[in-house]
């Protein structure tokens, strides 16, 4: 799956997540979907919100993983932070990322010309291995 959004276009985010939906509906389980649709909506929305310019948005399957990337024309780097009680809903994405992601990052294009935020989860969904972990 391949998607640009275009900048402030939020309208998008949905239309990216119906997207993803439909790539991973026969290929992962009902858990990682849910977790995949909620981790892209935050990283493909603080891609628009936090840049002046759109984004890229990708998404395969390969060898039981699902990876998504989200490329954006800032260099600025961002990390997770708990916001303070007071800030509402704002700020809480890239956290929900480092939970809930088997894998994460923030990858720099050469000259500050971006950056890739990604993540992956596998496809038999990471409830699955918690609750065979647990038995």
């Amino acid at each position: 799956m391949a998607r640009s959004v275009r900048r402030a276009d939020l309208k998008a985010v949905g239309e990216v997540r119906r997207a993803l939906r439909e790539l991973v509906r026969h290929r992962c389980r009902g858990e990682t979907a849910e977790v995949a649709e909620l981790l892209i909506t935050e990283v493909v929305t603080n891609a628009l919100v936090h840049t002046d310019q759109g984004a890229e948005v990708s998404a395969t399957v390969r060898a039981g993983r699902l990876r998504v990337e989200v490329r954006d024309h800032a260099a600025r780097l961002p990390r997770p932070h708990v916001p303070s009680a007071d800030d509402g809903t704002h700020g809480r994405g890239l956290v929900l990322v480092q939970a809930l992601a088997d894998a994460w990052g923030v990858d720099p294009l050469a000259m500050g010309r971006g950056k890739v935020v990604w993540f992956e989860l596998g496809a038999a969904g990471a409830a699955a291995a918690a609750g065979a972990a647990r038995a």
